[in-house]
């Protein structure tokens, strides 16, 4: 029996369903770690079921032995190995589902190039107008209007500006700047790009555009929650209702305010539980799962030609 209908339909489940659930939950925000797993998790999986679908939709429909041979030709890995002359629709089914999975990539390393020509040119723009302030480990730069944000990658950076540096309190400051190193340290910047880059490949997919604009927000979180290792959430969120009105982060940087602001300081203000440690387990075993799901569907041979 063709994989080629399962594999479809759990795509669409993947990319339509799973996101509504989820933005209708209430835990995701409560636990932004594991909802940041889930989301890409199922990201994964929709690009791995495509990538088979499109294998199974070329593959011949002869018999398949359920053994290792079985299982590597049901994935497309021996479709045109091992064949002397190998015919079309081998070739094809061979070279589909690796399209696939390298336009993902490729889609990942645009992503990655562009925020590092964005953030480069916006360092030599920084060489030029701020200065380096060593007690605080930031760039400051001379602007009336408070703003603070980081530029991760190889040669990171956080800059804040003079209007930031007489509104906020040290305590309030060191707050912000928690938040913005939280940033760098996690390597978000590489998280986002690839929701970016999965965005920009399924601009219609209600995954692709969900999970782009909850990564940007659980991200915020994070970076909120390290923040809180140290600081208390007072300090945190007088510091956040301060640069609430900032002005928006340049291409490839990571902002303290921003469009979350307003619900990350109702998260901030009003703490919730963290979610059962049952529900917890569920989830990451979940997240865990889903990307193996696609794997089983489409490349366990089945008795059945």
């Amino acid at each position: 029996m063709s994989a080629t209908p399962v594999l479809l339909g759990y795509a669409a489940v993947v990319g339509v369903v799973a996101p509504r659930l989820l933005l209708r939950s209430a835990w995701p925000y409560r636990a932004p770690v594991l909802a940041l797993a889930v989301w890409h998790g199922l990201i994964v999986s929709f690009t791995l079921a495509v990538a088979l679908a499109a294998h199974h939709l070329a593959a011949p429909t002869e018999h398949l032995h359920a053994d290792l041979i079985g299982f590597l030709h049901a994935c497309g890995l021996t479709a045109a190995s091992g064949v002397p002359d190998p015919t079309i629709t081998q070739r094809l089914a061979f070279a589909l589902p690796f399209s696939v999975l390298l336009l993902a990539l490729g889609g990942f390393a645009v992503e990655v190039l562009r925020g590092r020509r964005a953030r480069s040119r916006h360092r030599r723009v920084l060489d030029l107008v701020g200065r380096r302030t060593p007690r605080l480990a930031a760039t400051v730069v001379e602007h009336e209007r408070p703003a603070a944000y980081c530029l991760p990658g190889r040669r990171p950076r956080v800059v804040v500006s003079a209007g930031a540096l007489r509104l906020l309190s040290p305590g309030q400051l060191d707050a912000v700047l928690a938040h913005e190193r939280a940033h760098i340290t996690g390597r978000h910047h590489l998280v986002l790009a690839a929701a970016e880059a999965f965005a920009r490949l399924a601009r219609r997919l209600p995954l692709a555009r969900h999970a782009r604009e909850q990564t940007a927000v659980l991200l915020e979180m994070i970076a909120d929650d390290r923040a809180l290792r140290r600081h208390s959430r007072d300090v945190l969120a007088t510091a956040m209702y301060e640069m609430a009105a900032a002005r928006s982060a340049p291409a490839g940087a990571f902002a303290v305010g921003g469009p979350s602001a307003l619900v990350r300081l109702r998260r901030v203000l009003h703490p919730q539980r963290r979610p059962h440690p049952a529900l917890r387990g569920a989830v990451a075993a979940g997240a865990a799962l889903t990307p193996v799901l696609p794997l089983l569907f489409g490349c366990v041979p089945t008795p059945f030609g």
